[in-house]
């Protein structure tokens, strides 16, 4: 797949042409505090593919600065999907931002001794008073002009876990005046006693990411950090630290529009509450946008990849229709998934003219679009499963399937007519007895027969079972992505988001069927085999969409 040129390219050969970097090296700073989802995404894909355009290298770094909500499950999921996007390791290697920790420490003092910061003892709701607004400048904190000395002592005391949590910060000193909001001597450094997950009790004192990031991009030689738009605001406070601590060459931080998809949600606040509060399964339901639950619900790296560049990578917000990514699984899947038949709601249907005890075989192309993948045999027997929605005993107009006195074809097969309905104690269709035009078979050249109606159908005694699951969208409306702060998912949920189909007989070729293969059930849509197992199949996406590329 072609990976298609933006915006960011531009800039990359304008700094090669310039003698910046003989090699570029980018990097993916996920925080294992959630799994990443389709937003993360488009973050690996830029970053990646323009390491490789380039010839450079892509790291894969943890932002695990912030310790409450770290834990290894993510760290593993994160690598996980990485490699699973990318289809390979990270190349530039796989670090942690808790490992430039005692580095970040050090930097720390010298921004002390060179008197660019200092230890403030105003509370988080102080320092948001004397911070300003927008139209007015900030206030010097009464704690700005501390001494060298008396900075460097209590920053060793807070790092020594002298004081509680939120009894004071290490700040930058760079403007209270500042437009930026995010200059106004921005806190570089917090006190938490909670333990790391890979540190263990060695700190009580750590990093935010605005100061940690641009430390960690110049250790690991990034040249080129680029991150999502929000961050375009605290770029003048990653020049910033990497001039005043002396990096040459300094990396650059560039900005991309975040993905936006419509029925979905991106925030890993609103994801882990649709988990934590058990709306979903778990991080990896189907319904969610994580790659874990893309990738069990059948989506491929492939179709993932073609949708963000389809969506395209700029600096402009936008809202991508989640049909899209519909679009192109569903085209993928068109040329590559074999066809199988699967029967949702089964009907029984005897043959009364054909014999007891015979099997008979029809073969059936594995995929019409790929003629070299071949035919299966289908066995077709006395007893036959047909779907309940092919018959009516009262047919609208137009109803072109199997319907009382009146014949439909068999896909591939023969020609049945509806002779008689055996209905049960409550006077519902239990049953058809049918017969087949047994000189007639679908693909012979005698059979020149016109029959309007072409049904699936199954052998009752050689199917195999199984229980399909239907998705819908999680939620009812588009921009999900507003959700107040206060409403929450009330009102949003799709409550028919998902329905279990028990009882589903499937075509004994699915028998021997591998976790996470797909398939096209015909007249019905695509399914992948759930890595849980159990014969469960998951839906990926219907066969047919309104959505026009």
């Amino acid at each position: 797949m072609d990976y298609p040129a933006n915006f960011i390219h531009d800039v990359i050969e304008k700094d090669i042409a310039d003698g910046m970097t003989a090699r570029i090296r980018t990097r993916f700073p996920p925080e294992p505090n959630g799994y990443l989802h389709i937003g993360s995404a488009k973050a690996i894909r830029i970053n990646s593919e323009a390491a490789k355009r380039y010839g450079g290298l892509f790291n894969l770094r943890y932002d695990d600065t912030n310790p409450e909500r770290e834990e290894e499950e993510y760290v593993n999921s994160i690598y996980e999907d990485v490699k699973w996007l990318t289809g390979e390791e990270p190349d530039g290697g796989v670090f942690f931002g808790s490992d430039y920790f005692d580095k970040c420490h050090e930097f720390a003092v010298k921004l002390i001794k060179d008197g660019k910061a200092y230890v403030c003892d105003l509370s988080g709701e102080e320092m948001r008073e004397y911070r300003g607004t927008l139209t007015e400048a900030g206030r010097e904190s009464p704690y700005r002009n501390r001494s060298v000395e008396e900075n460097l002592a209590l920053f060793e005391r807070m790092k020594n876990g002298e004081f509680p949590n939120g009894f004071c910060t290490l700040r930058a000193k760079i403007d209270m005046a500042s437009p930026n909001m995010n200059m106004r001597d921005p806190a570089i450094y917090r006190i938490n006693h909670t333990p790391h997950h890979r540190q263990g009790d060695k700190w009580r004192i750590y990093p935010l990411y605005d100061y940690a990031h641009p430390i960690q991009d110049a250790l690991e030689g990034v040249t080129h950090s680029c991150c999502s738009i929000e961050f375009e605001n605290h770029r003048p406070l990653y020049d910033w630290v990497v001039e005043n601590i002396g990096f040459d060459p300094a990396p650059r931080q560039y900005e991309f529009a975040r993905l936006n998809v419509t029925y979905t949600v991106m925030s890993k606040r609103y994801l882990r509450e649709l988990v934590e509060t058990g709306l979903v399964d778990g991080w990896d339901d189907p319904r969610m946008p994580t790659l874990r639950g893309l990738r069990r619900r059948g989506y491929t790296p492939s179709a993932i990849n073609d949708f963000l560049d389809r969506a395209g990578y700029s600096k402009a917000q936008s809202v991508v229709d989640i049909a899209m990514l519909e679009h192109c699984m569903r085209e993928e899947l068109n040329l590559s998934a074999p066809r199988r038949i699967a029967v949702t709601e089964p009907l029984p249907v005897t043959i009364t003219n054909f014999p007891e005890g015979k099997t008979e075989f029809f073969p059936l192309p594995n995929n019409p679009n790929a003629p070299e993948t071949g035919t299966r045999q289908l066995p077709f027997t006395k007893r036959l499963y047909i779907e309940r929605s092919d018959f009516s005993d009262e047919p609208p107009p137009k109803f072109h399937r199997l319907k009382p006195n009146c014949e439909a074809r068999l896909m591939g097969s023969y020609i049945i007519r509806c002779d008689e309905i055996v209905r049960d104690e409550n006077g519902g269709v239990a049953e058809l007895l049918c017969s087949a035009d047994l000189e007639t078979r679908n693909g012979n050249p005698a059979d020149g027969r016109k029959v309007k109606g072409t049904i699936h159908w199954l052998s009752a005694d050689n199917c195999v079972d199984g229980v399909i699951m239907r998705y819908d969208r999680l939620f009812t409306v588009e921009n999900v992505f507003d959700l107040s702060e206060d409403g929450g998912f009330d009102g949003y949920l799709n409550k028919d988001s998902v329905k279990r189909l028990e009882g589903v007989k499937l075509e004994p070729a699915l028998k021997d069927a591998v976790q996470g293969e797909r398939f096209q059930f015909v007249r019905i849509g695509y399914f992948c085999l759930d890595a849980a197992g159990g014969g469960v199949w998951n839906d990926i996406v219907p066969l047919k969409s309104g959505f026009k590329p």
